[in-house]
């Protein structure tokens, strides 16, 4: 059988767990010791005024007595005074010190425990050695017995019992330092991706964790292989085909000139379509590996309406193909420089894929409007589409590679989204998809908030 220090499940925290163990252990180990303190304490009070009482029997027992001072109720059961009683011979009581309280004389010579009128009593009992002589009786409350013992006890006990809530903070303060070191590597692991593979630092891990945090840093290099290795063969395949199907697009387009068949006429048409398709996806490979690079360029100032507008009209012949209406449309007027701090390489990426994305979603005769919008906050552009939209449980899975929505008639290669995701969040950008309200259509918004991309003109 395994026995589990901390409860099970996915939730527990490590934390409460060291609670609930250790506030029950300290809390019995602190009663264990009231007890053991109490009982010794016990002991030790009852014999000393053991002994007293004894003392105080052989001096009185063979001489005159005088007539002992009388006690009142406070002395006897408050400060623990000692009660006198002598009797006679015959048994008779002749001189006591509390006469509120009278106890028989005791038979022999010893310790008794005697309860009268509801108060227990320590009665020490002691004959004369001389023939006829008198006997001593000496009593004592046994309340203050237990009084005085407990005050003994406590007095010994109460540094420690401080000392037990100081040793709990103290546990606490040690597993909340060691929760916020784990914290620090959960953020840490958090912050990967597959763009920034960092190993975690090792720094104020605490030892038990340390074989943990190695573990996963080996499996982080073995995934930062990986993902390099991938890259490589994208590209390279990519660089390998792009040239072959170059040259079956020129071939096709020679022999097209010599189709005299009408039949013919359409399957070269579909053959076309199947060799520009590939092209297309060839190239967004290439996009792909060189935004995944390390070798990137770094972010610098650029004019986002400078860049739109190039955008625009690169995609103008694509737009004119499909017969679709596309315009950029400010509010502002004239041709302000709206400046932007990112990687002019990514913006310009992650421009023409939306705008290309929409023309080719959009059906012939549709209209796709490229907005600037400025607001307080932010600055904006809207790619807006006369297309089919996205079914709602659809949009957050469109950004994955290769993912086509079913039945939108379109032949994309599905890298088109992925490639402008990434292109964003490595611009310090924000891309989100949003379905028309008015119509049926596309809203693709990227929105620069963040300091580091927004440069105040």
């Amino acid at each position: 059988m395994k026995w589990h220090v901390f409860p099970s499940g996915p939730m527990c925290s490590m934390r409460r767990a060291l609670m609930l163990w250790l506030v029950p252990m300290f809390l019995l180990v602190g009663v264990g010791s009231a007890a053991v303190s109490w009982w010794s304490y016990r002991n030790m009070v009852g014999m000393f005024l053991d002994d007293q009482m004894v003392q105080l029997a052989d001096a009185l027992v063979n001489n005159e007595m005088p007539q002992p001072p009388q006690l009142n109720a406070e002395r006897v059961f408050q400060w623990g005074s000692y009660v006198v009683q002598t009797f006679g011979a015959d048994g008779s009581l002749q001189v006591t010190s509390f006469p509120e309280t009278t106890l028989p004389l005791q038979e022999g010579t010893g310790f008794h425990d005697v309860e009268r009128q509801d108060h227990p009593w320590r009665v020490y009992t002691l004959p004369s050695s001389k023939p006829g002589g008198h006997t001593v009786q000496v009593l004592q409350s046994e309340d203050f017995r237990v009084k005085l013992s407990a005050e003994r006890a406590g007095a010994a006990i109460a540094p420690f019992l401080l000392m037990v809530p100081l040793a709990m903070f103290a546990l606490w303060g040690v597993a909340r330092s060691m929760s916020r070191a784990l914290q620090d590597i959960g953020q840490q692991a958090a912050q990967q991706d597959e763009h920034n593979i960092a190993e975690l630092s090792l720094a104020n891990v605490p030892q038990e964790i340390v074989p943990l945090v190695t573990s996963f840093n080996s499996l982080l290099r073995r995934l930062r292989d990986a993902f390099a290795t991938q890259r490589r063969f994208v590209q390279d395949a990519a660089h390998e085909l792009r040239t072959p199907i170059a040259a079956i697009g020129l071939q096709v387009e020679n022999m097209r000139s010599d189709m005299t068949c009408k039949a013919a006429e359409a399957r070269f048409a579909h053959l076309e379509s199947g060799v520009r398709r590939a092209q297309r996806l060839v190239d967004q490979l290439l996009r792909l590996s060189r935004q995944e690079s390390a070798g990137a360029d770094g972010p610098a100032i650029v004019d986002l309406r400078t860049q739109l507008r190039e955008s625009v009209n690169t995609l103008i012949g694509l737009a004119d193909q499909r017969n679709i209406d596309l315009g950029l449309v400010s509010p502002e007027a004239g041709n302000a420089p709206i400046p932007l701090t990112c990687n002019a390489g990514d913006l310009r990426s992650l421009l023409d894929n939306l705008i290309e994305n929409a023309l080719r979603y959009t059906p012939e005769g549709g209209v796709v409007d490229v907005r600037l919008v400025r607001e307080p906050n932010c600055v904006a552009v809207e790619v807006v589409d006369t297309g089919p939209g996205i079914p709602q449980e659809l949009l957050p899975r469109v950004f994955d590679r290769f993912f086509r929505v079913p039945g939108n008639g379109s032949n994309g290669s599905g890298l088109g989204l992925s490639i402008a995701r990434a292109a964003a969040e490595r611009s310090g950008l924000r891309l989100t998809l949003r379905n028309r309200e008015d119509r049926s259509g596309l809203i693709a918004r990227v929105e620069a908030l963040s300091a580091a991309a927004l440069t105040p003109t």
